[in-house]
């Protein structure tokens, strides 16, 4: 697991938008699209349920963003 992909992680939890993570973090929207999906292949399981309208993680996002 890189580090960098675990804080890209962190923030758009905290911000609850990849938007607003990606303007807080200064990268693009896709980077961070791109990262928490190599995350998700890595750990074998979804983190966060997308749509256009909502953010809501996953049982595992929750418990990765409390020990991450």
């Amino acid at each position: 697991m890189d580090i960098q992909h675990l804080k890209y992680f962190l923030e758009i939890c905290r911000q609850e938008s990849f938007s607003k993570a990606a303007e807080t973090l200064f990268v693009t929207q896709p980077i961070l699209t791109r990262c928490i999906q190599s995350l998700e292949k890595e750990l074998g399981c979804t983190l966060i349920i997308r749509s256009t309208k909502s953010f809501e993680l996953t049982d595992t996002g929750r418990a990765l963003q409390y020990y991450g």
